[in-house]
Formats: structure tokens, C-alpha cells, sequence
């Protein structure tokens, strides 16, 4: 129905109370909203200012020897920033003046903020966009400033993100400066390579490299930083030399990278103070006087593969402090009987097998996961397969202790250097054995327990790198194969296990200086084929088999209080699997989260 509208000439005494409204029953209120009529308002207002219509303000914008003039409306300023909207509805002499004057500002600048107070439209690039940021937080205009940190942000790199945190910092605008920070912790040893780096001032430097949440591999590429920080201007930073090693993690560094420093550094053959300073930490290290301070940042509980049925290639992490889980790259192939360590804050997994109704395959392989990337690279493989191996690292090499090719037990041990990348044989052990614990403790390996044929041991014996040689120390009280052995201040703790006849929840600790085992607070559950690893000093045990089932279940020992309590559960219950603990992966690197015998004794010895 079509309703048109006839004009009708009502006169001034119009009785309007003689109309009759028809009735509409039930048909309430009219309730009617036109949803482009802001945007039409502000489309005619912006019609008005270019046509000069209704204006109520000029706007006197200089800066430097550059001044242009705009002619507005102080209503559409005022609804879209509070600095104009406090200039003209108070008591400030601008509120009834019809010109302003705006002074240090870019007239391009206040254009394109007026342009978008009008138009809601703003077009920013890189060249102007830290202008208009500038602008927008001068004016509170919150809108503007977001899309040019938004910017910003998507634009950061290692060349620019020094010199774009620095401006967020000065100009107060908080969320670009933590995006900065937190894209130079990231990204550190790519940033200190570029030219914004040795343009900080030594206390912009320290105040950086004082944060822990910095995400590097080592402590090496930390004191990198700084000494070619000083090299940049020998002369005039050599002074501050001494101030920022005391802000390096230097009980972090490996033992061999610190001496190689000693003998080999150009600076410090120039600072003679300071090289006295790491000389004697270096001596303390080699003493075995002080414990490797933590590597910088979260450290997380990684657990790559394990058996369930069949051997897994699946990667995961826990992070203790908000206990979830984190899906990562899977390993290159299943593997289960491995083991695991974290290497200069790289994850090594070693030897393993790929059991399926397919396959029974032992490994010689060593893989490499880097958190900062979530890729899996492969080094030089064992000489030697091994099943159900341990392993431990001394002195930055990985050791590689006994385990199982098909029927063969090995007593041999491994050691690979990172920076040769070989494996060489050392001193072999005085049995073989398979499913041993493995921990390092004061530069010595040690091994405990284990299958050694067709008994369970509860032997201990020690390995000393600098002599080659082995020495027996005193027996566990019970025998236990497929258990997990970690040290934690200088004491080792040997937990769970099999003793061929049951999974153990027992636990036993070994005083080093008194050569002797005493008996701790037994698990929650019995578990054998577990894994296990310490965190921030406290004992974390994963998983592993009860003779029923197979554990998803994961417990943590507080070492001062002697007691166990339940932490989470993991996503799969499984045994086998190789844990390590190193540095949280860059979020960067990361996907959006979202036989039966045979198998048996794999899941219980």
C-alpha cells in the first residue's frame, strides 16, 4: 500500500484534539531506529567544515617555520577527543574563543586527525604513522592511537623494534612499548646484531639485559651482546665493561665457552679487572663450588613420544606455573624407549625404538628441538642403537648410557661433543645394563639399577670424566629396573620402578658425601617406565605403566616438606617417553592450540 502525504493548511487555532486515532489493539510502541543516521550526520557536518558552513572555531596549527589553518566545529572535535572536549567545556579561556592556537604539532598531522573526527577514516603509513601516533596521544584521540600501534606492531623487526619501543616509552603509550619489549626478548640475538643496538646508551643496555624474560638459546649470546656492545666504541665503552658482566648470568655460561673467553678475548686482555672477576667464577666452576644458575625466562616440562600400544611421535609441554599443555611439532618418526636432556636451551632426544605391529626398529638417533623455532633438526646418530637408554649431560656433552639392540644389552657409553658434533666411546660400564636411572650430579655421571640380563640390579656405580674411569658406590635397597633417577641439591633420588615383580612407588635418596641410600616418601601410585625431571627444585614424575594401565597421571615431590601431591594429568596415558626440561617455545613458532607380551615388558621393565 503505497501512502502518500497531501499538504493541508491548518490554522492557528487548530483544534488537534478533534482527531481521532484509530484503535490498534495489541500493537504497543513504535520503536524505530535508522541505522545510518550517525554516519549521514557526520557526512554533512563534514559537508558543512569543507563549505565553511557553521564553523564556531578556527584552529591555528604551527610548527617549526610550517602554520595552517582549520576551520571547524568544536561539537565534532569535543565527541571524539577528551583533550578538546576539556578545552571547550570548561572553565579554560578557550572555551568561548572562536581561535586557537595549537603549537608544536605537524599541521598534516591535526588534518588527518580532524579528517577522521569527521569522517571516522584515517589512512597511515610508514612514513607518517609515528607522527600520527604522536598526534593521537597528544589528543587522546584512543581510536587513532590503537590502529598505529596496531601498525606498528605488525611491522616490527629486529632493524626497527629498539628505536619504535623506545618513542612508545617517551610518549607514554603503553601497550606499543610491551609489544616492543616483548618482541625484543623474543628476537634478542637477532636485535643485538642490527645498528639500533649499539646505538643504546650502557644504561639503556643493562636495563635490557637485566630481564629475565629475555629468550636465549645460552647465556653465551647474552655476554656476546655486551662485549661487541663495547667493541662498537672501544674507547669510550670499555669502562662499562665490568658493570654489564655483573648483569650477565655468569654462572649460566658453560664452563668451556667462559675459558675460551679467558684465553681468546681482545677485550678482556684489556680489562684486566674484569677478566680477574670471570677467572675466579671459572675457578669456582671448575671446583664444583656452585651450582649452573637457571637459564633465563619460564621453564617448561617437555615430553616427546613414549608407548601406548605403539611408540608415539608426539610432542608435547607443561607449564607448571598455569599447568596446561602445549601441542608441538611431533618428532620426525615414533619412538619409544628414548631419552631426553636440554643442551645450551636445545631439547636432545637419544636411540628409543618405533614399535608398532609394523615395525621394531631400535634408533641410533640423536634429534635436536629448538624451542625458539619448533623444528626438529637431526645431529650425528649413535655408533651404536639403543633401546631404553639413559642419558645425562657433563661438562656440555651428552652421555649416552647402555640400553638394548634386539636381545643385546650393551655396558658401553657414548659421548657427544655439540661442537664437533661426533660420538666417541668412553670407558664402558662394568656390566650392561637397560632401563637404568641416569642423572650428572657435581660433573659426575651416575647409574643406578637397571635390567642387566635376567635379574633387576640395585647397583650404583659412578663415571669421572676426567679420569675415564668407573667406581662402584654403595647398592639401592631394592632392586628396581624401568625407574627415574634425578639430583637435586647434590642428592640423587631413585623413584619407582619394576623389581620383577611389581611397579614400585617407593623412593630412596643417596647422600653423595656419605655413600649411602635412605628411604624417602613413596608416590601416589605405583609406576614403572616412567619418566621424570626436575623443575624450579621440585621432582615431577610422568606417566609410566602400573601393570594394569598405562598413566596419564603426573605427581610432584617437594624435596624440604618429603611429600608428593597431584599435579595434572597428561593428554594420553603412556610409557617410555623421553623428558627434559628447558625454556618455554617462542609463541611466535607455535600452531593456534587447540606385541602384547613383548609390549607389556616394554611398558613395565
Amino acid at each position: 500500500m503505497q501512502c502518500s502525504l497531501r499538504k493541508k493548511t491548518l490554522g492557528r487555532g487548530s483544534d488537534f484534539s478533534a482527531i481521532a486515532v484509530p484503535s490498534m489493539h495489541g500493537s504497543g510502541y513504535l520503536d524505530y531506529t535508522v541505522e545510518s543516521h550517525a554516519s549521514k550526520s557526520l557526512q554533512l557536518m563534514d559537508e558543512f567544515r569543507r563549505q565553511e558552513m557553521l564553523c564556531d572555531l578556527v584552529l591555528h596549527v604551527t610548527h617549526k617555520e610550517k602554520s595552517m589553518d582549520f576551520k571547524v566545529h568544536k561539537v565534532v572535535l569535543a565527541s571524539c577527543s577528551p583533550y578538546f572536549r576539556a578545552m571547550f567545556t570548561s572553565s579554560f579561556k578557550e572555551c568561548h574563543a572562536s581561535e586557537v592556537t595549537l603549537r608544536d604539532v605537524c599541521p598534516q598531522v591535526v588534518g588527518r586527525l580532524i579528517d577522521f573526527a569527521y569522517t571516522s577514516h584515517i589512512i597511515v603509513g610508514e612514513k607518517c604513522v609515528l607522527h600520527v601516533l604522536l598526534g593521537a596521544m597528544r589528543f587522546q584521540m584512543e581510536d587513532v592511537a590503537k590502529a598505529c600501534c596496531d601498525y606498528l606492531t605488525k611491522h616490527l623487526e629486529s632493524s626497527n623494534v629498539i628505536g619504535i619501543t623506545r618513542f612508545a616509552e617517551e610518549i607514554g603509550c603503553v601497550e606499543l612499548y610491551k609489544q616492543g619489549r616483548e618482541y625484543i626478548n623474543t628476537h634478542f640475538s637477532e636485535v643485538t646484531k642490527e645498528d639500533e643496538f649499539f646505538s643504546l646508551s650502557h644504561c639503556q643496555l643493562l636495563e635490557l639485559i637485566s630481564q629475565d624474560s629475555i629468550k636465549v638459546l645460552c647465556e653465551s649470546e647474552v655476554y656476546k651482546a655486551c662485549t661487541d656492545w663495547v667493541r662498537w666504541d672501544m674507547e669510550n665503552r670499555a669502562q662499562y665493561l665490568h658493570a654489564l658482566l655483573n648483569a650477565v648470568h655468569i654462572y649460566a655460561l658453560p664452563p668451556k665457552f667462559l675459558k675460551n673467553q679467558l684465553l681468546s678475548c681482545p677485550i678482556l686482555s684489556k680489562a684486566n679487572a674484569c677478566k680477574d672477576f670471570l677467572s675466579k667464577i671459572f675457578q669456582e666452576m671448575t671446583l664444583r663450588k656452585v651450582t649452573p644458575a637457571p637459564i633465563r625466562g619460564t621453564q617448561l616440562i617437555y615430553v616427546a613420544g613414549g608407548y601406548r600400544q605403539h611408540s608415539l611421535a608426539t610432542m608435547e609441554a607443561f607449564d607448571p606455573r598455569r599447568k596446561v599443555w602445549i601441542k608441538l611439532a611431533d618428532m620426525a618418526a615414533p619412538s619409544s624407549g628414548l631419552a631426553a636432556c636440554s643442551l645450551f636451551g636445545l631439547l636432545y632426544t637419544v636411540g628409543g625404538r618405533n614399535l608398532s605391529l609394523e615395525n621394531n626398529t631400535e634408533s641410533d638417533m640423536l634429534c635436536c628441538y629448538n624451542p625458539m623455532t619448533n623444528q626438529w633438526s637431526q645431529r650425528a646418530p649413535l655408533n651404536t642403537p639403543r633401546n631404553r637408554v639413559g642419558v645425562a649431560v657433563v661438562d656440555g656433552c651428552i652421555y649416552a648410557v647402555g640400553g638394548s639392540q634386539g636381545s643385546t644389552l650393551h655396558n658401553t657409553v657414548e659421548r657427544w661433543d655439540p661442537e664437533s658434533n661426533r660420538w666417541s666411546y668412553v670407558c664402558p660400564m662394568s656390566v650392561a645394563r637397560m632401563g637404568s636411572g641416569v642423572a650428572a650430579c657435581g660433573g659426575a655421571l651416575y647409574v643406578v639399577g637397571g635390567l642387566d640380563g635376567p635379574n633387576r640390579s640395585n647397583a650404583t656405580e659412578k663415571y669421572q670424566p676426567d679420569t675415564n674411569t668407573w667406581h662402584q658406590l654403595a647398592p639401592m635397597t631394592t632392586v628396581r629396573s624401568g625407574l627415574g633417577l634425578v639430583c637435586v641439591n647434590s642428592y640423587l633420588y631413585a623413584i619407582g620402578g619394576y623389581d620383577g615383580h611389581h611397579p614400585l612407588a617407593t623412593v630412596e635418596r643417596y647422600n653423595i658425601a656419605r655413600n649411602m641410600w635412605e628411604p624417602k616418601a613413596a608416590m601416589q601410585s605405583c609406576r614403572s617406565a616412567h619418566s621424570v625431571a626436575v623443575h624450579q627444585g621440585r621432582i615431577f614424575v610422568l606417566g609410566g605403566f602400573n601393570q594394569h594401565d598405562f598413566l596419564s597421571s603426573v605427581e610432584c615431590y617437594c624435596p624440604e616438606k618429603n611429600e608428593w601431591m597431584y599435579v595434572t594429568e597428561m593428554s594420553i596415558g603412556r610409557s617410555g617417553m623421553g623428558v627434559a626440561v628447558t625454556m618455554e617455545p617462542c609463541p611466535g613458532s607455535l600452531p593456534d592450540q587447540e606385541e602384547e607380551d613383548d609390549d607389556e615388558q616394554d611398558a613395565t621393565n
